[in-house]
């Protein structure tokens, strides 16, 4: 019977061609479009990538540096992706489309996780040792996201595209947002049979909301004003020449013409 993506009695170091195999596999699990393996073999530059990191990881471990290190820059040349041969990748690891990929040295990989294009595992600092991310197993990278600094991100987390990591995250926890922002648990998300959150595409927008909250907020303030027969004074100027006329937005009072003043010492809000 073949092995799931979470099977953990496999031992984590094996063979080169094992992982090429399972790298293979993932694609499988992970990537509706990939119809058959010579296709995966020949078109994917994240399986091309990983595979000449595989390699060049080898060579570092061994005290080859400069040879991995002109295995990985060409890596990079051919594939737009620039994984260093010192960084620390699990199994079954895939990089969907991996232009703009880039992970640094001292960055660290659990098993089964999943970057889009334009991701950095980023250092913020010039100092030796520890300075890129660790991602522990199933995490989810969206498209753009950038995690900086020896943080990390717990199993089973998600970080929305774009998003700028700069702290730990918990397991189980999707991040948005510049800076990133928790805002969705584990028990809120569709997880697949496979481990890998598949709702990427649906990140929460705590900034939006918050706006919102206000907005209605400040409806219920006018109703109340308005109900006890007193006008609501308007003292921001930029809505004489606001271009947007839409009354959902800014309520139907938004002429200040049409307003009467309010003694500042009659209302408290």
């Amino acid at each position: 019977m073949a092995a799931t993506l979470l099977d953990k009695e496999q031992p984590r170091k094996s063979g080169l061609w094992r992982n090429l195999r399972d790298d293979i596999h993932c694609v499988f699990e992970r990537d509706p479009a990939a119809r058959h393996t010579l296709e995966i073999l020949t078109t994917y530059p994240g399986v091309h990538a990983l595979l000449a990191y595989r390699l060049a990881h080898r060579w570092w471990r061994g005290g080859w540096r400069y040879p991995a290190r002109v295995l990985s820059a060409m890596a990079r040349f051919s594939t737009g992706i620039d994984i260093h041969p010192g960084a620390q990748i699990g199994r079954r690891f895939f990089i969907d489309h991996g232009m703009g990929v880039v992970i640094g040295e001292t960055a660290e990989i659990g098993d089964d996780c999943t970057l889009y294009h334009g991701v950095t595992l980023g250092g913020t600092s010039w100092n030796p040792g520890k300075r890129h991310p660790t991602l522990q197993d199933r995490v989810m990278v969206g498209a753009g996201a950038k995690i900086l600094g020896p943080v990390t991100i717990g199993h089973d987390s998600q970080v929305g595209a774009n998003a700028v990591v700069i702290n730990d995250v918990a397991a189980g926890m999707t991040v948005v947002g510049i800076p990133g922002r928790v805002v969705l648990p584990a028990e809120r998300r569709r997880i697949a049979t496979h481990g890998i959150d598949l709702d990427h595409h649906l990140m929460p927008d705590p900034v939006g909301k918050a706006i919102q909250c206000l907005m209605e907020r400040i409806s219920q303030l006018e109703s109340q004003a308005q109900s006890s027969g007193r006008a609501v004074q308007l003292t921001e100027k930029d809505c004489n020449n606001c271009p947007d006329s839409d009354s959902s937005l800014c309520g139907p009072n938004s002429n200040p013409a049409a307003l009467a003043p309010l003694p500042s010492d009659e209302f408290q809000g």
